[in-house]
C-alpha cells in the first residue's frame, strides 16, 4: 500500500499546478425510481480531450471514491421509505470512511465504485461529534488502493479538489481553495460543535457529504461534511480524522475530551465590561456540576445587556492550555480535539479577578450525545 501512495504522489507532483476544493451536504432521501448518475467507464477514451492537471488528480483518486446509498430512510415529504445518499472513500484495504450523518438514519448501506462494482457493507463504528463513520466493505475492485491522509495541516489559500457524487451524479469533482482553517462548526440539532473544521470555497451540494477533499498530491486533507452557503463549504480535518477513524475501527467508538464549561470568546465588548486590557481568550460562562471544570474554574457571576447582547461578567478567562495560546473558542476546540485525550491533566493559565493564575485540570470524556 505504501508503494502505491508513493507512486500517486510522484504522478501528481509531475502533473503540476492548480486545484481547488469543495464540501457538501447529504442528499435528501429519494424514492427507488429517482434518477442516478451514470458511470463514464464505457466512453471511448480515444475520443477524449487531453485534460489538465485537474484531470490527472481526478484520475489518480476517483477509483478510491465511492457512492454511498443508504436504505430504510423515511422520505420527509411523503413519509414513504426512500433512500439517502452520500459519498465515501477507501481508507484501507477493507474500510470506507464517510460522514456519520450520511448513514445515521438508515438500516443498511451499499457502495458503488466508479467502475460500476457494487458492494454491501457492515457498520464498524460511528462518531456523531466528528461526523465520521466507518463501513467495512465486502468487496474492493482489483487494483483500487486506499487514499492516504495528509500529514501537513492545510493553510488558507492552498488549492484543493473535492471528489464525490453530488445529486447522485457519479464521479464528480469541483475545485477551489482552503478559505479558512481551525473553524468550529455548530451541530444543527445538538449542543456541541465540530472541532478543527476546514472551510473551502469549492462547490458543495447534496450528495458530496463523506467524500474526500484532496490536495494537489491526491492526499486527503478533509472529509466533506457540510455546505454553509454561497461559496462556503466545510470538511472534517485530516488531523482529526486520523485520530478518530483508527479508534472506530478498533473499538467502534471514539472518546472526546470534555471540560464541562459554557464559554464565550473574549471580544471587545466582553473585554470592556470586565476591565480586561486585551480582547483575547475564552471566558467561562458556566460550569457543569461534576465535570472536569467543577471546583477548578469559576464561571461568570452575572450578565449585562449591551448593544442587544448578553455580556458575561466575572468569569475566568482561559488564556493558555499547556503553554499553547488560546485566543478564541476555535483555538480551544482545536487544542482539545487534536492534542488531548480523556484522562489527561492540562495546565490552564487563566485570568481571574485581574490576575494571571495557573490551575491543573484533568479532562473527562464527553457524555453520551
Amino acid at each position: 500500500m505504501s508503494d502505491h501512495r508513493l507512486d500517486r504522489r510522484s504522478f501528481l507532483g509531475a502533473a503540476g499546478a492548480g486545484l481547488a476544493g469543495a464540501i457538501a451536504g447529504c442528499a435528501e432521501p429519494r424514492a427507488e425510481n429517482s434518477i442516478e448518475g451514470d458511470s463514464s467507464a464505457t466512453i471511448d477514451r480515444g475520443d477524449l480531450a487531453d485534460g489538465s492537471a485537474f484531470t490527472d488528480i481526478y484520475n489518480a483518486v476517483i477509483e478510491s471514491v465511492t457512492q454511498v446509498r443508504v436504505f430504510g430512510v423515511e422520505n420527509p415529504t411523503t413519509g414513504a421509505e426512500g433512500r439517502g445518499q452520500g459519498s465515501g472513500f477507501l481508507y484501507d484495504d477493507r474500510h470506507v470512511v464517510t460522514n456519520d450523518h450520511v448513514i445515521a438514519n438508515g438500516e443498511a448501506a451499499d457502495l458503488q465504485y466508479t467502475n460500476g462494482d457494487w458492494t454491501s457493507t457492515t457498520l464498524v463504528g460511528r462518531d456523531v461529534q466528528s461526523d465520521l463513520a466507518v463501513l467495512e466493505v465486502d468487496h474492493v475492485p482489483d487494483g483500487v488502493a486506499p487514499l492516504s491522509m495528509a500529514d501537513e495541516r492545510p493553510v488558507v489559500g492552498q488549492q484543493v479538489v473535492a471528489v464525490g457524487n453530488p445529486y447522485g451524479l457519479n464521479g464528480s469533482m469541483s475545485t477551489g481553495i482552503v478559505s479558512g482553517v481551525n473553524r468550529t462548526l455548530d451541530h444543527p440539532q445538538q449542543r456541541f460543535s465540530y472541532p478543527n473544521v476546514i472551510q473551502t470555497d469549492a462547490a458543495v451540494n447534496p450528495g458530496n457529504s463523506g467524500g474526500p477533499l484532496v490536495d494537489l498530491e491526491g492526499e486527503v486533507v478533509g472529509v466533506i461534511n457540510a455546505a454553509g452557503g454561497d461559496n462556503i463549504g466545510f470538511a472534517i480535518s485530516a488531523a482529526l480524522t486520523k485520530r478518530v477513524v483508527p479508534a472506530l475501527i478498533e473499538n467502534g467508538e471514539y472518546e472526546h475530551s470534555y471540560l464541562g464549561i459554557g464559554l464565550r470568546t473574549v471580544d471587545r465588548l466582553v473585554a470592556e465590561e470586565n476591565d480586561i486590557s486585551e480582547a483575547a481568550g475564552v471566558m467561562v460562562t458556566g460550569v457543569i456540576d461534576g465535570s472536569a471544570a467543577d471546583g477548578v474554574l469559576q464561571p461568570a457571576t452575572r450578565a449585562v445587556q449591551r448593544r442587544g447582547e448578553r455580556i458575561p461578567v466575572g468569569g475566568d478567562v482561559i488564556r493558555e492550555l499547556d503553554g499553547t495560546p488560546i485566543p478564541d473558542r476555535h483555538a480551544l476546540s482545536t487544542y482539545l480535539a487534536l492534542e488531548t485525550s480523556p484522562g489527561d491533566t492540562v495546565e490552564v493559565r487563566l485570568l481571574r479577578n485581574g490576575r494571571l493564575r495557573t490551575r491543573d485540570l484533568t479532562l473527562d470524556s464527553w457524555p453520551s450525545v
